[in-house]
């Protein structure tokens, strides 16, 4: 009635009375679902028909906080805490301040003192183990949220930050040993099994992980997140029917993910029923079209059951989708090669080297493919750099031999061809696969006749 009342004074310009209790109500409504400028409005109404009301200034001191007017914020405190010293608001609102001002240790020094003059502190210790996160304090944030636990076993708020912190110093046993304690007090919370059973997971711990989810979704049977590690840990168990189940119940419970349709997908694939796979792969595609994954997934089934021009078409949206990804160029580069689109595979090879991707695996495609092509210049080219990167290699010395011998250049082919002897002679039939009329070269089969005896 009160809300109706005032949003019809509103509209109609007229001047109702409310007492300061109505206007907090009016005040704390609107900022509770988003709508500042009313809540502004409010404040501004009240604070005229009632301006001694201590909680209504405090409510104009969180608006000019959130509207980020910190002066006027600190100078209106500094009048109500004139009249009220103690009020725990006070406290309160000037550490958000500091906090904001990114001055977390004094914010933190303002909470501690005001928790002698406050009744339930479990909010002001939730308060400072955020400040003590914001430091990276991961020890003391932990401490002042298991004060909050000890208080109210049902805060899981502050049990996840707990468990977060645990995580962050990357101490997964003590997690472990923190939660079996939690949960001989409150063994009923699907939320600590969920925890419990994540810690073990990331020691590798699936049996006992398997265990934990096993209960969480127990004591809540339309748990998600539950079945989700459960999932992924039958997964790791080699389950991976049941891994499909759990998956599947998720399906049910809320509306498909794509997440659950790639991770069915990858189960089936591993069950050797690739044709399943790509059938959740397509929905997973078809139910976030942007995920550049499920694309993936589908080029490399279809790249391995040799459907190849379905594998470029996957890739090709894959690229579309994040065109720097050094992986799906090399792809993309592969399938083209299988198809004799020897061209697209060059374009694909040199975006690779202009992405930064350094690996000897890359120059060595590209010159082979430029040699097959003619292109002898720029094949040379791609070679002299991967010998700046990779100075004593054989993949490479085999193939500048090859190359300065076809390109007229006989003494630097011989020293090459010297070079790759000299670091991997058994890799020097490399130079009859690619270059058969060099391999035939008197004088390459002297120096290789030579050097083979001398090994012997």
């Amino acid at each position: 009635m009160s809300l109706s009342k005032f949003e019809s004074m509103l509209k109609t310009n007229e001047v109702y009375f409310f007492d300061a209790v109505e206007f907090e109500t009016i005040v704390e409504h609107y900022l509770n679902v988003g709508k500042q400028s009313l809540a502004k409005k409010a404040v501004q109404l009240g604070l005229e028909q009632h301006p001694s009301s201590i909680q209504l200034k405090l409510m104009k001191v969180e608006i000019l906080i959130f509207e980020d007017k910190l002066a006027e914020a600190i100078k209106m405190l500094s009048n109500i805490e004139a009249v009220e010293p103690h009020n725990d608001e006070v406290f309160i609102q000037k550490a958000i301040i500091l906090s904001k001002k990114k001055q977390h240790t004094e914010a933190i020094a303002i909470l501690k003192e005001s928790i002698q003059y406050i009744e339930d502190p479990a909010d002001i210790w939730s308060m400072i183990g955020m400040e003590y996160l914001y430091l990276d304090d991961f020890e003391n944030a932990r401490l002042n949220f298991a004060k909050c636990i000890e208080v109210d076993y049902e805060d899981y708020s502050s049990l996840y930050n707990i468990v977060y912190c645990f995580d962050m110093e990357e101490n997964h046993e003590e997690a472990i040993r923190f939660l079996n304690v939690y949960l001989d007090k409150n063994p009923y919370c699907e939320v600590a099994w969920h925890q419990l059973g994540k810690q073990y997971f990331e020691l590798g711990m699936f049996k006992e992980a398997l265990t934990a989810f096993d209960y969480a979704v127990l004591i809540d049977d339309s748990f998600i997140g539950g079945y989700l590690e459960k999932a992924k840990t039958l997964e790791e168990l080699k389950r991976y029917e049941e891994a499909i189940e759990n998956y599947s119940v998720t399906l049910e419970l809320d509306d498909p993910t794509a997440y659950a349709y790639i991770r069915i997908g990858e189960c089936y694939e591993k069950l050797n029923n690739v044709q399943i796979a790509i059938h959740f792969y397509k929905k997973a595609v078809h139910e976030d079209p942007l995920l550049d994954r499920g694309w993936v997934l589908l080029t490399n089934a279809c790249y391995n059951q040799e459907s190849y021009q379905k594998a470029l078409h996957y890739i090709n949206k894959a690229i579309q989708i994040d065109e720097g990804n050094v992986l799906y160029w090399r792809r993309y580069g592969d399938i083209n090669l299988k198809l004799g689109f020897y061209e697209e595979a060059v374009k694909a090879f040199n975006t690779c080297l202009d992405l930064g991707d350094r690996e000897i695996e890359i120059y060595v495609a590209l010159a082979d493919i430029l040699l097959f092509l003619g292109e002898f210049n720029e094949a040379l080219s791609t070679l002299i750099k991967a010998k700046k990167t990779y100075k004593e290699f054989a993949e490479i010395e085999y193939r500048l031999c090859g190359l300065f011998m076809i390109l007229g250049k006989k003494e630097y082919s011989l020293t090459h061809l010297q070079n790759a002897l000299e670091i991997d002679f058994e890799y020097h039939t490399i130079i009859k696969e690619l270059y058969p009329t060099v391999f035939d070269n008197e004088k390459v089969q002297e120096v290789v006749s030579k050097y083979n005896k001398a090994v012997q």
